[in-house]
């Protein structure tokens, strides 16, 4: 078998080298490259195609509005969590206050699940009833 002349080939996880070499073929020794049985000492690559993989299910993290919990600690829990800035975070939070609920960002299902977590917990320990929430997006 006739091998590469470096090692750059060897270890390529995504090509198999195919190499043609003398005795392989039974026959009169052609390689079957088509070319008569002339070995050039080429080597030829040959490479899978990978499907694409899918993008992530995406979940809206919702934040509820309660009649208890400050609008201040809510601007805070957006900010810190969802890195808005105060503009941005105000906005929210009154969306929130009018409407009952708003939407604090669009994640796949195991971010938005760690988001709700985080706003959850950070709401229990300061003794807040702020309520958080996914849905698919």
């Amino acid at each position: 078998m006739a091998y590469p002349q470096d090692d750059s080939d060897l270890f390529s996880p995504l090509s198999i080298l195919v190499a043609g070499a003398e005795g392989d073929d039974p026959g009169n020794g052609d390689t079957g490259n088509g070319d008569g049985g002339h070995d050039d000492g080429q080597v030829g690559i040959a490479t899978k195609t990978r499907a694409k993989p899918k993008k992530p299910s995406q979940f809206k993290v919702l934040m509820l509005n309660d009649d208890y919990t400050p609008m201040e600690f809510v601007v805070m829990v957006l900010k810190r969590f969802f890195h808005m800035d105060l503009e941005q975070a105000t906005r929210v939070m009154l969306h929130v206050h009018q409407k009952g609920v708003g939407v604090c960002g669009i994640f796949p299902y195991e971010i938005a699940e760690t988001k709700v977590n985080q706003v959850m917990d950070f709401a229990r320990q300061n003794q807040h009833p702020l309520q958080c929430t996914l849905e698919k997006a």
